[in-house]
């Protein structure tokens, strides 16, 4: 008999639990370059479980996102929420407050690139998303 709790989001291959401080809700973080000398540059898998986000944050030397699969949640700081599809980037200038995460209903995958890490680090995290700023979709 299987004893599986099938409630508990199931880990990706490789990843482990994102910090609860930076996030609402469960995401999985699976590093797939470290930052070394060659590229100075660090890429990581992120999955977002449904309704998870990350707190607001910036990058001291920008980010490149690529949504490999879901439907991601993305807002700079001022703007509207937009929606980014599985094979869509974003370009994260240095220093842009925003926020990324999954829609309501699925999970979320993105491929996150940070480059020149060895100066200034990766990301600078601040407050939480609240559920009315998660919740509060742009109108067409």
């Amino acid at each position: 008999m299987d004893q599986t709790d099938k409630s508990q989001p199931t880990a990706p291959q490789g990843a482990t639990q994102a910090p609860a401080d930076y996030f609402t809700g469960i995401a999985w973080i699976k590093s797939l370059v470290p930052a070394n000398d060659l590229t100075d540059c660090t890429v990581s898998e992120v999955t977002f479980e449904p309704g998870t986000r990350n707190n607001w944050h910036t990058h001291p030397n920008g980010q490149i996102l690529i949504v490999t699969a879901g439907t991601c949640y993305y807002q700079e700081q001022g703007k509207p929420i937009r929606h980014l599809q599985e094979g869509q980037a974003v370009n994260i200038a240095p220093d842009l407050v925003h926020w990324h995460g999954a829609s309501p209903n699925s999970r979320m995958t993105h491929l996150a690139i940070n480059p020149n890490v060895s100066k200034g680090g990766a990301v600078n995290w601040l407050q939480p998303v609240t559920d009315a700023e998660y919740n509060h979709l742009p109108h067409p």
